[in-house]
Protein backbone atom coordinates (compact mmCIF):
# COMPACT_ATOMS: atom_id res chain seq x y z
CA UNK A 1 0.00 0.00 0.00
CA UNK A 2 1.24 3.70 -1.11
CA UNK A 3 0.48 7.07 0.06
CA UNK A 4 -1.91 7.85 -3.16
CA UNK A 5 -3.92 4.11 -1.28
CA UNK A 6 -4.12 5.51 1.85
CA UNK A 7 -5.35 8.72 1.08
CA UNK A 8 -8.13 6.93 -1.49
CA UNK A 9 -9.38 5.43 1.11
CA UNK A 10 -9.75 8.17 3.87
CA UNK A 11 -11.29 9.98 0.93
CA UNK A 12 -14.11 7.20 1.23
CA UNK A 13 -14.21 7.66 4.32
CA UNK A 14 -15.06 11.24 4.50
CA UNK A 15 -17.54 10.85 1.22
CA UNK A 16 -19.41 8.02 3.19
CA UNK A 17 -19.38 10.33 6.95
CA UNK A 18 -20.46 13.07 4.65
CA UNK A 19 -23.10 12.01 2.93
CA UNK A 20 -24.51 10.05 5.78
CA UNK A 21 -24.27 13.80 8.18
CA UNK A 22 -26.13 15.84 4.67
CA UNK A 23 -29.42 13.64 5.53
CA UNK A 24 -29.46 13.84 9.24
CA UNK A 25 -32.40 16.54 9.18
CA UNK A 26 -34.43 14.53 6.84
CA UNK A 27 -34.07 11.61 9.40
CA UNK A 28 -35.45 13.55 11.93
CA UNK A 29 -39.07 14.33 13.15
CA UNK A 30 -40.57 10.57 12.42
CA UNK A 31 -40.30 7.07 12.90
CA UNK A 32 -41.38 6.55 9.47
CA UNK A 33 -38.85 8.93 8.43
CA UNK A 34 -35.87 7.19 10.16
CA UNK A 35 -36.60 3.68 9.32
CA UNK A 36 -38.44 4.22 5.61
CA UNK A 37 -37.16 7.85 4.56
CA UNK A 38 -40.49 9.20 4.62
CA UNK A 39 -41.93 6.96 2.15
CA UNK A 40 -40.53 8.85 -1.09
CA UNK A 41 -37.56 6.61 -2.54
CA UNK A 42 -37.79 6.92 -6.17
CA UNK A 43 -37.32 3.51 -7.81
CA UNK A 44 -33.95 3.43 -8.76
CA UNK A 45 -32.11 4.65 -5.65
CA UNK A 46 -34.61 2.30 -3.63
CA UNK A 47 -33.43 -0.63 -6.26
CA UNK A 48 -30.06 0.25 -5.73
CA UNK A 49 -30.15 0.31 -2.29
CA UNK A 50 -31.75 -3.40 -1.90
CA UNK A 51 -28.80 -4.51 -4.32
CA UNK A 52 -25.77 -2.42 -2.58
CA UNK A 53 -27.17 -4.40 0.71
CA UNK A 54 -26.65 -7.95 -0.84
CA UNK A 55 -23.40 -6.69 -2.03
CA UNK A 56 -21.43 -7.58 1.01
CA UNK A 57 -17.45 -7.57 1.59
CA UNK A 58 -17.89 -12.15 1.08
CA UNK A 59 -19.73 -11.74 -1.89
CA UNK A 60 -17.09 -11.49 -4.84
CA UNK A 61 -15.14 -14.22 -2.88
CA UNK A 62 -17.71 -16.77 -2.72
CA UNK A 63 -18.96 -16.39 -6.13
CA UNK A 64 -14.98 -16.78 -6.85
CA UNK A 65 -15.35 -20.35 -4.51
CA UNK A 66 -18.36 -21.21 -6.38
CA UNK A 67 -16.64 -20.66 -9.74
CA UNK A 68 -13.09 -22.68 -8.45
CA UNK A 69 -15.23 -25.19 -7.22
CA UNK A 70 -17.48 -25.64 -10.33
CA UNK A 71 -16.90 -23.43 -13.41
CA UNK A 72 -19.50 -20.73 -14.01
CA UNK A 73 -22.00 -23.20 -13.53
CA UNK A 74 -21.53 -23.59 -10.03
CA UNK A 75 -23.21 -19.86 -9.45
CA UNK A 76 -26.62 -21.91 -10.09
CA UNK A 77 -26.68 -22.35 -5.87
CA UNK A 78 -27.71 -18.92 -5.80
CA UNK A 79 -28.91 -18.11 -9.51
CA UNK A 80 -32.27 -20.35 -8.90
CA UNK A 81 -33.42 -18.33 -6.27
CA UNK A 82 -34.53 -15.41 -9.14
CA UNK A 83 -37.74 -17.34 -9.73
CA UNK A 84 -38.79 -16.93 -5.93
CA UNK A 85 -37.50 -13.01 -6.53
CA UNK A 86 -39.44 -11.97 -9.84
CA UNK A 87 -42.58 -13.53 -8.05
CA UNK A 88 -42.04 -10.99 -5.02
CA UNK A 89 -41.89 -8.48 -7.43
CA UNK A 90 -44.96 -8.84 -9.39
CA UNK A 91 -47.20 -10.50 -6.67
CA UNK A 92 -45.67 -8.63 -3.71
CA UNK A 93 -44.08 -5.66 -4.15
CA UNK A 94 -46.76 -3.30 -4.65
CA UNK A 95 -48.81 -4.82 -2.19
CA UNK A 96 -46.30 -4.44 0.58
CA UNK A 97 -45.92 -0.32 -0.25
CA UNK A 98 -50.37 -0.33 -0.05
CA UNK A 99 -50.21 -2.03 3.36
CA UNK A 100 -48.77 0.95 4.57
CA UNK A 101 -47.00 -0.35 7.62
CA UNK A 102 -43.47 0.86 9.01
CA UNK A 103 -42.08 -2.96 9.29
CA UNK A 104 -42.96 -6.22 7.76
CA UNK A 105 -43.34 -7.81 11.01
CA UNK A 106 -46.20 -5.17 11.42
CA UNK A 107 -47.88 -6.74 8.99
CA UNK A 108 -48.76 -9.49 11.36
CA UNK A 109 -51.24 -7.05 13.90
CA UNK A 110 -52.64 -5.52 10.09
CA UNK A 111 -53.21 -9.21 9.03
CA UNK A 112 -53.68 -11.60 12.12
CA UNK A 113 -56.16 -11.07 15.55
CA UNK A 114 -55.76 -12.04 19.46
CA UNK A 115 -52.73 -13.03 21.38
CA UNK A 116 -51.18 -15.26 18.77
CA UNK A 117 -51.21 -12.37 16.56
CA UNK A 118 -49.27 -10.26 19.19
CA UNK A 119 -47.01 -13.22 20.57
CA UNK A 120 -46.05 -13.98 17.16
CA UNK A 121 -45.26 -9.99 16.35
CA UNK A 122 -43.37 -10.00 19.66
CA UNK A 123 -41.32 -13.20 18.92
CA UNK A 124 -40.15 -12.14 15.56
CA UNK A 125 -39.05 -8.87 16.30
CA UNK A 126 -36.87 -10.21 18.75
CA UNK A 127 -35.66 -13.46 16.80
CA UNK A 128 -35.25 -11.33 13.54
CA UNK A 129 -34.01 -7.88 15.16
CA UNK A 130 -31.75 -9.01 17.74
CA UNK A 131 -30.71 -12.85 17.60
CA UNK A 132 -30.69 -13.38 13.73
CA UNK A 133 -29.73 -9.64 12.93
CA UNK A 134 -26.66 -9.94 15.07
CA UNK A 135 -25.53 -13.15 13.58
CA UNK A 136 -25.46 -11.84 9.79
CA UNK A 137 -23.52 -9.03 11.08
CA UNK A 138 -21.29 -11.16 12.69
CA UNK A 139 -20.24 -13.48 9.62
CA UNK A 140 -20.16 -9.90 7.47
CA UNK A 141 -17.62 -9.12 10.29
CA UNK A 142 -15.86 -12.44 10.15
CA UNK A 143 -15.59 -11.72 6.30
CA UNK A 144 -14.07 -8.48 6.22
CA UNK A 145 -11.55 -9.34 9.18
CA UNK A 146 -10.84 -12.43 6.33
CA UNK A 147 -10.11 -9.91 3.45
CA UNK A 148 -8.07 -7.67 5.81
CA UNK A 149 -5.77 -10.49 7.08
CA UNK A 150 -5.47 -11.91 3.55
CA UNK A 151 -4.77 -8.09 2.57
CA UNK A 152 -2.19 -6.92 5.22
CA UNK A 153 -0.78 -10.23 6.67
CA UNK A 154 2.18 -8.06 7.55
CA UNK A 155 -0.09 -5.75 9.62
CA UNK A 156 -3.46 -7.11 10.73
CA UNK A 157 -3.84 -10.70 11.87
CA UNK A 158 -6.33 -12.82 13.82
CA UNK A 159 -5.43 -10.81 17.65
CA UNK A 160 -6.31 -7.27 15.89
CA UNK A 161 -8.45 -7.55 13.10
CA UNK A 162 -11.40 -6.87 14.55
CA UNK A 163 -9.80 -3.64 15.82
CA UNK A 164 -9.87 -2.25 12.18
CA UNK A 165 -13.33 -3.94 11.61
CA UNK A 166 -14.45 -2.13 14.48
CA UNK A 167 -13.71 1.54 13.46
CA UNK A 168 -15.46 0.96 10.15
CA UNK A 169 -18.70 -0.41 11.94
CA UNK A 170 -18.15 2.85 14.68
CA UNK A 171 -18.36 5.09 11.17
CA UNK A 172 -20.85 3.16 9.37
CA UNK A 173 -23.24 3.38 12.96
CA UNK A 174 -22.86 7.44 13.52
CA UNK A 175 -23.99 7.63 9.82
CA UNK A 176 -26.55 5.25 10.49
CA UNK A 177 -27.75 6.77 13.55
CA UNK A 178 -28.19 9.97 12.67
CA UNK A 179 -29.35 9.79 9.23
CA UNK A 180 -31.73 6.93 9.30
CA UNK A 181 -32.95 5.10 5.94
CA UNK A 182 -32.45 8.52 3.79
CA UNK A 183 -28.62 8.09 4.70
CA UNK A 184 -28.26 4.94 4.23
CA UNK A 185 -30.08 4.91 1.17
CA UNK A 186 -27.57 7.65 -0.94
CA UNK A 187 -24.09 6.49 0.91
CA UNK A 188 -25.47 2.95 -0.86
CA UNK A 189 -26.02 4.44 -3.99
CA UNK A 190 -22.37 6.23 -3.67
CA UNK A 191 -20.83 2.49 -2.25
CA UNK A 192 -22.75 0.40 -4.75
CA UNK A 193 -21.09 2.72 -7.88
CA UNK A 194 -17.75 2.82 -5.73
CA UNK A 195 -17.89 -1.30 -5.10
CA UNK A 196 -19.21 -2.24 -8.96
CA UNK A 197 -16.17 0.48 -10.78
CA UNK A 198 -13.30 -1.52 -8.32
CA UNK A 199 -14.40 -4.88 -9.28
CA UNK A 200 -14.91 -4.21 -13.04
CA UNK A 201 -11.26 -2.67 -13.07
CA UNK A 202 -10.23 -5.73 -11.06
CA UNK A 203 -11.19 -7.87 -13.33
CA UNK A 204 -10.09 -5.91 -16.66
CA UNK A 205 -6.50 -5.86 -15.56
CA UNK A 206 -6.09 -9.85 -14.42
CA UNK A 207 -7.71 -10.70 -17.45
CA UNK A 208 -4.64 -9.35 -19.17
CA UNK A 209 -1.99 -10.40 -17.21
CA UNK A 210 0.14 -12.50 -19.85
CA UNK A 211 -0.13 -15.36 -17.44
CA UNK A 212 -4.31 -15.39 -18.82
CA UNK A 213 -3.65 -13.47 -22.20
CA UNK A 214 -6.74 -11.76 -22.63
CA UNK A 215 -10.15 -13.51 -23.24
CA UNK A 216 -9.50 -15.49 -25.65
CA UNK A 217 -6.23 -17.22 -23.84
CA UNK A 218 -8.39 -17.40 -20.92
CA UNK A 219 -10.94 -20.11 -22.86
CA UNK A 220 -7.71 -21.74 -23.78
CA UNK A 221 -6.28 -22.53 -20.48
CA UNK A 222 -9.36 -23.51 -18.65
CA UNK A 223 -10.79 -26.98 -18.94
CA UNK A 224 -14.16 -27.14 -21.05
CA UNK A 225 -16.26 -27.72 -17.66
CA UNK A 226 -15.16 -24.58 -16.14
CA UNK A 227 -17.15 -22.43 -19.16
CA UNK A 228 -20.06 -24.16 -18.87
CA UNK A 229 -23.14 -22.12 -17.79
CA UNK A 230 -25.56 -24.77 -16.81
CA UNK A 231 -25.17 -28.03 -14.44
CA UNK A 232 -24.93 -31.24 -15.22
CA UNK A 233 -28.13 -33.41 -14.06
CA UNK A 234 -27.21 -36.86 -13.61
CA UNK A 235 -29.67 -39.68 -12.03
CA UNK A 236 -26.81 -40.55 -9.29
CA UNK A 237 -27.61 -38.57 -6.37
CA UNK A 238 -24.22 -39.46 -5.00
CA UNK A 239 -22.25 -37.35 -7.62
CA UNK A 240 -21.97 -33.85 -6.58
CA UNK A 241 -19.66 -32.66 -9.77
CA UNK A 242 -18.93 -34.02 -13.46
CA UNK A 243 -14.89 -33.67 -14.26
CA UNK A 244 -15.65 -30.39 -11.98
CA UNK A 245 -18.63 -28.66 -13.44
CA UNK A 246 -21.72 -28.86 -11.08
CA UNK A 247 -23.83 -31.79 -10.89
CA UNK A 248 -27.04 -32.20 -9.35
CA UNK A 249 -29.00 -35.13 -9.43
CA UNK A 250 -32.85 -35.09 -10.79
CA UNK A 251 -34.22 -34.99 -7.19
CA UNK A 252 -31.78 -32.01 -6.28
CA UNK A 253 -32.34 -29.86 -9.23
CA UNK A 254 -36.30 -30.38 -8.61
CA UNK A 255 -35.79 -29.32 -4.84
CA UNK A 256 -34.17 -26.51 -5.79
CA UNK A 257 -36.09 -25.10 -9.36
CA UNK A 258 -39.82 -26.68 -7.81
CA UNK A 259 -39.35 -26.27 -3.93
CA UNK A 260 -36.87 -23.92 -2.14
CA UNK A 261 -37.62 -21.03 -3.73
CA UNK A 262 -41.39 -21.00 -2.50
CA UNK A 263 -41.27 -23.17 0.49
CA UNK A 264 -37.53 -21.87 2.30
CA UNK A 265 -37.43 -19.05 4.11
CA UNK A 266 -33.97 -17.39 4.44
CA UNK A 267 -33.09 -13.99 5.32
CA UNK A 268 -33.17 -11.25 2.55
CA UNK A 269 -34.57 -14.07 0.36
CA UNK A 270 -37.85 -14.54 2.07
CA UNK A 271 -40.96 -15.75 -0.19
CA UNK A 272 -43.23 -12.69 -1.00
CA UNK A 273 -40.89 -10.25 0.13
CA UNK A 274 -40.08 -9.46 3.67
CA UNK A 275 -36.77 -7.91 5.62
CA UNK A 276 -34.60 -5.21 4.14
CA UNK A 277 -36.07 -5.28 0.65
CA UNK A 278 -39.40 -5.30 2.08
CA UNK A 279 -38.42 -2.11 3.90
CA UNK A 280 -37.21 -0.52 0.50
CA UNK A 281 -40.65 -1.30 -1.15
CA UNK A 282 -42.79 0.35 1.88
CA UNK A 283 -40.00 3.42 1.71
CA UNK A 284 -40.86 3.58 -1.89
CA UNK A 285 -42.85 7.02 -3.48
CA UNK A 286 -45.42 4.37 -4.18
CA UNK A 287 -46.56 1.22 -5.42
CA UNK A 288 -45.24 1.64 -8.99
CA UNK A 289 -41.93 2.83 -7.82
CA UNK A 290 -41.95 -0.13 -5.25
CA UNK A 291 -42.37 -2.20 -8.06
CA UNK A 292 -40.18 -1.10 -10.25
CA UNK A 293 -37.45 -0.95 -7.38
CA UNK A 294 -37.91 -4.67 -7.49
CA UNK A 295 -37.74 -5.36 -10.49
CA UNK A 296 -34.17 -3.45 -11.14
CA UNK A 297 -33.37 -5.15 -8.29
CA UNK A 298 -33.61 -8.47 -10.15
CA UNK A 299 -31.89 -7.48 -12.96
CA UNK A 300 -29.25 -5.79 -11.42
CA UNK A 301 -28.28 -8.57 -8.74
CA UNK A 302 -28.39 -11.52 -11.30
CA UNK A 303 -27.61 -9.62 -14.29
CA UNK A 304 -24.69 -7.00 -13.58
CA UNK A 305 -23.36 -8.16 -10.42
CA UNK A 306 -21.79 -11.33 -11.21
CA UNK A 307 -19.83 -11.30 -14.15
CA UNK A 308 -16.75 -9.12 -13.09
CA UNK A 309 -16.83 -11.63 -10.02
CA UNK A 310 -16.80 -14.75 -12.13
CA UNK A 311 -14.34 -13.36 -14.53
CA UNK A 312 -11.80 -12.96 -11.95
CA UNK A 313 -12.76 -16.61 -10.31
CA UNK A 314 -12.19 -18.25 -13.80
CA UNK A 315 -8.82 -16.49 -13.68
CA UNK A 316 -7.84 -17.89 -10.07
CA UNK A 317 -8.21 -21.03 -11.88
CA UNK A 318 -5.15 -20.32 -13.56
CA UNK A 319 -3.05 -18.32 -11.65
CA UNK A 320 -3.50 -20.26 -8.56
CA UNK A 321 -4.64 -23.76 -9.33
CA UNK A 322 -2.77 -24.96 -6.30
CA UNK A 323 -5.57 -23.58 -3.80
CA UNK A 324 -7.47 -25.97 -1.77
CA UNK A 325 -11.09 -25.99 -2.64
CA UNK A 326 -11.93 -24.48 0.45
CA UNK A 327 -9.68 -21.41 -0.22
CA UNK A 328 -10.65 -21.10 -4.09
CA UNK A 329 -12.37 -17.61 -2.57
CA UNK A 330 -9.15 -16.02 -1.50
CA UNK A 331 -8.34 -16.39 -5.52
CA UNK A 332 -9.98 -12.94 -5.39
CA UNK A 333 -7.58 -11.48 -2.53
CA UNK A 334 -5.07 -13.09 -4.32
CA UNK A 335 -5.19 -11.19 -7.84
CA UNK A 336 -6.01 -7.45 -5.91
CA UNK A 337 -2.67 -8.08 -4.04
CA UNK A 338 -0.49 -9.54 -6.92
CA UNK A 339 -1.70 -7.35 -9.96
CA UNK A 340 -3.53 -3.70 -8.71
CA UNK A 341 -0.95 -0.69 -9.18
CA UNK A 342 -0.51 1.66 -6.13
CA UNK A 343 -4.23 3.54 -6.00
CA UNK A 344 -6.15 0.98 -7.72
CA UNK A 345 -5.15 -1.29 -4.84
CA UNK A 346 -6.59 1.82 -2.91
CA UNK A 347 -9.68 1.70 -4.31
CA UNK A 348 -10.49 -1.96 -4.25
CA UNK A 349 -9.97 -1.77 -0.66
CA UNK A 350 -11.85 0.92 -0.46
CA UNK A 351 -14.69 -0.90 -2.75
CA UNK A 352 -14.67 -3.99 -0.18
CA UNK A 353 -14.99 -1.08 2.73
CA UNK A 354 -18.33 0.24 0.29
CA UNK A 355 -19.53 -3.37 0.22
CA UNK A 356 -18.81 -3.82 3.83
CA UNK A 357 -20.58 -0.69 5.33
CA UNK A 358 -23.40 -1.00 2.84
CA UNK A 359 -24.56 -4.44 4.13
CA UNK A 360 -23.89 -3.34 7.89
CA UNK A 361 -25.88 0.05 7.29
CA UNK A 362 -28.70 -2.04 6.46
CA UNK A 363 -28.54 -4.14 9.36
CA UNK A 364 -28.55 -1.23 11.66
CA UNK A 365 -31.46 0.82 10.38
CA UNK A 366 -33.41 -2.51 9.73
CA UNK A 367 -32.72 -4.22 13.11
CA UNK A 368 -33.45 -1.61 14.65
CA UNK A 369 -36.64 -0.47 13.34
CA UNK A 370 -38.02 -4.38 14.59
CA UNK A 371 -37.00 -3.27 17.89
CA UNK A 372 -38.36 0.09 17.88
CA UNK A 373 -41.43 -0.18 16.26
CA UNK A 374 -42.47 -4.46 16.70
CA UNK A 375 -41.34 -4.55 20.66
CA UNK A 376 -40.04 -1.46 22.39
CA UNK A 377 -43.23 0.73 21.47
CA UNK A 378 -45.67 -1.79 20.92
CA UNK A 379 -44.72 -3.86 24.19
CA UNK A 380 -42.46 -1.46 26.28
CA UNK A 381 -43.40 2.13 26.26
CA UNK A 382 -46.50 2.81 23.76
CA UNK A 383 -48.24 6.56 23.43
CA UNK A 384 -44.62 8.38 23.76
CA UNK A 385 -43.73 10.92 21.13
CA UNK A 386 -42.19 10.47 17.61
CA UNK A 387 -38.92 12.02 18.35
CA UNK A 388 -38.68 9.97 21.40
CA UNK A 389 -38.39 6.59 19.94
CA UNK A 390 -36.36 8.68 16.83
CA UNK A 391 -34.14 9.26 19.86
CA UNK A 392 -34.06 5.84 21.39
CA UNK A 393 -33.68 4.32 17.34
CA UNK A 394 -30.41 6.42 17.58
CA UNK A 395 -29.04 5.00 20.51
CA UNK A 396 -29.96 1.03 19.72
CA UNK A 397 -28.25 1.40 16.03
CA UNK A 398 -25.02 1.97 18.29
CA UNK A 399 -25.81 -1.08 20.80
CA UNK A 400 -26.72 -3.20 17.81
CA UNK A 401 -23.08 -2.16 16.86
CA UNK A 402 -21.67 -3.48 19.76
CA UNK A 403 -23.62 -5.84 20.23
CA UNK A 404 -22.69 -8.04 16.73
CA UNK A 405 -18.75 -6.75 17.71
CA UNK A 406 -19.21 -9.45 20.73
CA UNK A 407 -21.10 -11.76 18.61
CA UNK A 408 -18.28 -11.52 15.88
CA UNK A 409 -16.29 -12.45 19.01
CA UNK A 410 -18.07 -15.67 19.19
CA UNK A 411 -18.30 -17.06 16.02
CA UNK A 412 -15.61 -19.25 14.24
CA UNK A 413 -17.57 -19.93 10.84
CA UNK A 414 -21.21 -19.33 10.42
CA UNK A 415 -21.63 -22.12 7.87
CA UNK A 416 -23.15 -24.97 9.54
CA UNK A 417 -25.78 -22.30 11.47
CA UNK A 418 -26.32 -20.83 8.26
CA UNK A 419 -27.58 -23.95 6.72
CA UNK A 420 -29.15 -25.07 9.96
CA UNK A 421 -31.27 -21.78 9.10
CA UNK A 422 -32.27 -22.25 5.32
CA UNK A 423 -33.30 -26.46 6.70
CA UNK A 424 -35.33 -24.60 9.70
CA UNK A 425 -37.07 -22.60 7.02
CA UNK A 426 -38.34 -25.00 5.02
CA UNK A 427 -42.53 -24.85 4.68
CA UNK A 428 -43.03 -21.53 6.04
CA UNK A 429 -42.57 -19.81 2.88
CA UNK A 430 -46.28 -21.11 1.66
CA UNK A 431 -47.98 -19.40 4.65
CA UNK A 432 -46.11 -16.09 3.98
CA UNK A 433 -47.29 -16.01 0.41
CA UNK A 434 -50.60 -17.98 0.92
CA UNK A 435 -51.21 -15.10 4.00
CA UNK A 436 -52.32 -12.35 1.28
CA UNK A 437 -54.33 -14.22 -0.94
CA UNK A 438 -56.34 -16.30 1.64
CA UNK A 439 -58.72 -15.59 4.26
CA UNK A 440 -58.56 -18.34 6.34
CA UNK A 441 -54.29 -18.45 7.07
CA UNK A 442 -54.21 -17.06 10.58
CA UNK A 443 -51.19 -16.12 13.48
CA UNK A 444 -51.28 -19.77 14.78
CA UNK A 445 -50.60 -21.28 10.73
CA UNK A 446 -47.72 -18.77 10.95
CA UNK A 447 -46.50 -20.04 14.73
CA UNK A 448 -47.05 -23.96 13.48
CA UNK A 449 -45.03 -23.02 10.21
CA UNK A 450 -42.07 -21.54 12.16
CA UNK A 451 -41.85 -24.24 14.49
CA UNK A 452 -42.86 -27.57 12.95
CA UNK A 453 -39.19 -27.31 10.41
CA UNK A 454 -37.20 -27.25 13.30
CA UNK A 455 -38.73 -30.35 15.06
CA UNK A 456 -38.44 -32.31 11.58
CA UNK A 457 -34.84 -31.41 11.07
CA UNK A 458 -34.13 -32.05 14.71
CA UNK A 459 -35.53 -35.90 13.94
CA UNK A 460 -33.71 -36.06 11.09
CA UNK A 461 -30.54 -34.96 12.35
CA UNK A 462 -30.49 -36.56 15.56
CA UNK A 463 -32.16 -39.86 13.95
CA UNK A 464 -29.74 -40.11 11.90
CA UNK A 465 -31.38 -40.46 8.79
CA UNK A 466 -29.17 -40.45 5.85
CA UNK A 467 -31.26 -37.59 3.62
CA UNK A 468 -28.75 -34.64 2.64
CA UNK A 469 -29.76 -30.95 1.89
CA UNK A 470 -31.97 -30.18 -0.54
CA UNK A 471 -32.91 -33.34 -0.58
CA UNK A 472 -34.56 -32.80 3.18
CA UNK A 473 -36.94 -30.22 1.45
CA UNK A 474 -39.02 -33.70 0.16
CA UNK A 475 -39.56 -34.27 4.36
CA UNK A 476 -39.74 -30.54 5.88
CA UNK A 477 -42.43 -29.20 3.43
CA UNK A 478 -45.04 -31.88 3.28
CA UNK A 479 -45.00 -32.28 7.02
CA UNK A 480 -44.69 -28.28 7.75
CA UNK A 481 -47.64 -28.02 4.89
CA UNK A 482 -50.15 -30.39 6.08
CA UNK A 483 -49.24 -29.68 9.76
CA UNK A 484 -49.97 -25.72 9.52
CA UNK A 485 -52.88 -27.14 7.12
CA UNK A 486 -54.32 -28.97 10.11
CA UNK A 487 -54.00 -26.12 12.97
CA UNK A 488 -55.46 -23.44 10.45
CA UNK A 489 -58.85 -25.84 10.57
CA UNK A 490 -58.63 -26.75 13.99
CA UNK A 491 -58.24 -23.30 15.10
CA UNK A 492 -60.62 -20.24 15.03
CA UNK A 493 -60.48 -18.03 11.94
CA UNK A 494 -58.73 -14.11 12.15
CA UNK A 495 -61.81 -12.16 13.79
CA UNK A 496 -63.36 -10.36 11.06
CA UNK A 497 -63.53 -7.39 12.12
CA UNK A 498 -59.81 -7.42 11.12
CA UNK A 499 -60.12 -9.38 7.81
CA UNK A 500 -62.36 -6.35 6.62
CA UNK A 501 -59.90 -4.17 7.81
CA UNK A 502 -57.00 -5.96 6.45
CA UNK A 503 -59.21 -5.93 2.86
CA UNK A 504 -59.66 -2.25 3.03
CA UNK A 505 -56.20 -1.21 3.45
CA UNK A 506 -55.00 -3.79 1.03
CA UNK A 507 -57.94 -5.81 -1.06
CA UNK A 508 -55.27 -7.88 -2.71
CA UNK A 509 -58.60 -9.64 -4.85
CA UNK A 510 -58.59 -13.61 -5.96
CA UNK A 511 -61.02 -16.11 -4.76
CA UNK A 512 -59.35 -16.77 -1.39
CA UNK A 513 -60.79 -13.72 -0.54
CA UNK A 514 -64.05 -13.72 -2.37
CA UNK A 515 -66.41 -14.18 1.43
CA UNK A 516 -64.82 -10.57 2.56
CA UNK A 517 -64.35 -8.58 -0.24
CA UNK A 518 -68.58 -9.72 -0.95
CA UNK A 519 -68.95 -7.46 2.43
CA UNK A 520 -67.09 -4.86 1.10
CA UNK A 521 -68.60 -3.25 -2.23
CA UNK A 522 -67.21 -0.09 -2.20
CA UNK A 523 -63.49 -1.22 -1.97
CA UNK A 524 -62.15 -2.20 -5.78
CA UNK A 525 -60.29 -5.28 -5.83
CA UNK A 526 -57.12 -6.41 -7.56
CA UNK A 527 -57.94 -7.87 -10.57
CA UNK A 528 -56.17 -8.97 -13.50
CA UNK A 529 -53.83 -11.70 -11.85
CA UNK A 530 -53.27 -13.73 -15.23
CA UNK A 531 -51.01 -10.99 -16.59
CA UNK A 532 -48.95 -10.88 -13.42
CA UNK A 533 -48.18 -14.68 -14.30
CA UNK A 534 -47.23 -13.30 -17.69
CA UNK A 535 -45.21 -11.10 -16.03
CA UNK A 536 -43.75 -13.40 -13.99
CA UNK A 537 -42.68 -15.70 -16.49
CA UNK A 538 -41.54 -12.92 -18.54
CA UNK A 539 -39.19 -11.43 -16.06
CA UNK A 540 -38.06 -15.08 -15.68
CA UNK A 541 -36.93 -15.43 -19.45
CA UNK A 542 -35.71 -11.27 -19.04
CA UNK A 543 -33.40 -11.91 -16.54
CA UNK A 544 -31.85 -15.75 -17.54
CA UNK A 545 -31.48 -14.35 -21.21
CA UNK A 546 -29.70 -10.72 -19.95
CA UNK A 547 -27.31 -13.12 -17.72
CA UNK A 548 -26.30 -15.89 -20.14
CA UNK A 549 -26.37 -13.13 -23.41
CA UNK A 550 -23.77 -10.75 -21.79
CA UNK A 551 -21.50 -13.94 -20.76
CA UNK A 552 -21.73 -15.08 -24.23
CA UNK A 553 -20.51 -11.56 -25.36
CA UNK A 554 -17.83 -11.25 -22.78
CA UNK A 555 -16.52 -14.88 -24.23
CA UNK A 556 -16.65 -13.49 -27.68
CA UNK A 557 -19.60 -15.63 -28.87
CA UNK A 558 -21.38 -12.32 -30.43
CA UNK A 559 -24.39 -14.59 -32.23
CA UNK A 560 -25.46 -16.66 -29.25
CA UNK A 561 -24.95 -13.64 -27.00
CA UNK A 562 -27.32 -11.12 -29.16
CA UNK A 563 -30.03 -14.08 -29.66
CA UNK A 564 -29.82 -13.73 -25.78
CA UNK A 565 -30.20 -9.83 -25.16
CA UNK A 566 -33.13 -10.25 -28.32
CA UNK A 567 -34.92 -12.63 -26.18
CA UNK A 568 -34.29 -10.71 -22.63
CA UNK A 569 -35.68 -7.43 -24.70
CA UNK A 570 -38.90 -9.18 -25.67
CA UNK A 571 -39.81 -10.28 -22.34
CA UNK A 572 -39.37 -6.92 -21.53
CA UNK A 573 -41.51 -5.02 -24.37
CA UNK A 574 -44.23 -7.93 -23.15
CA UNK A 575 -43.96 -6.60 -19.20
CA UNK A 576 -44.32 -3.15 -20.42
CA UNK A 577 -47.17 -3.84 -22.87
CA UNK A 578 -48.96 -5.85 -19.53
CA UNK A 579 -48.06 -2.45 -17.64
CA UNK A 580 -49.89 -0.34 -19.44
CA UNK A 581 -52.97 -2.99 -20.47
CA UNK A 582 -53.31 -3.11 -16.22
CA UNK A 583 -53.54 1.00 -16.26
CA UNK A 584 -50.20 1.21 -14.55
CA UNK A 585 -49.76 4.60 -16.30
CA UNK A 586 -52.83 6.16 -14.06
CA UNK A 587 -51.02 4.93 -10.24
CA UNK A 588 -49.46 7.72 -8.61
Amino acid sequence: MHLIDWIIILLYFAISLTIGLMYSKKAGGSTENFFLSGRKLSWWLAGISMVATTFAADTPLAVTELVGQNGIAGNWLWWNMLIGGMLTTFFFARLWRRANILTDIEFIELRYSGKPAAALRGFKAIYMGIFMNTIIMGWVNLAMIKILIGMFPEYVNSSNALYFVGGCMLITAIYSAVSGLWGVAVTDAFQFILAMAGCIILAVIVVNQPQIGGIAGLQEKLPEWAMRFTPEITADVSVSSVGGILAMSVSTFLAFIGIQWWASWYPGADPGGGGYIAQRMMGAKDEKNSLYATLFFQIAHYCIRPWPWIIVGLCALVLYPDLSQADKGLGFVKAMNDFLPPGLKGLLLAAFLAAYMSTIATHLNWGTSYFINDFYKRFLNKNKSEKHYVTVAKLMTIVFMFLSIIVTTQMTTISGVWSFVIECGAGLGLVLILRWFWWRVNAVSEIVATITPFIVYAVLYFGKFDVKFPNTLYIIVPITTITWLIATFITKPTEESKLLSFYRQVHPGGIGWKSISSKLSDVVSDTGYYLLFIDWVAGIVLVYSFLFGLGKIIFGNYTIGFLFLLVGFAAAMLIRRNFNKAGWETIN
